[in-house]
């Protein structure tokens, strides 16, 4: 496996919410983020971490 292709665990999946909107998350595996559609972003994922801080994640773009 890759640094991108890092599997997060399911069970974390289900309890993980935005720290904004409270509403699930959306894992894309390819960029290895966590998307909150809701708040409008994108949370990294880095060596297997959720970092689920607001000042850490990305703004989405208008198409994602």
């Amino acid at each position: 496996m890759g640094d991108n292709d890092q599997l997060i665990d399911p069970k974390l999946l289900e309890i993980l919410v935005c720290p904004i909107s409270k509403t699930q998350l959306v894992y894309d595996r390819q960029k290895q983020e966590l998307v909150s559609k809701a708040a409008g972003l994108a949370f990294p994922i880095r060596d297997g971490i959720p970092i689920m801080l607001v000042d850490e994640a990305r703004p989405l773009e208008i198409d994602e």
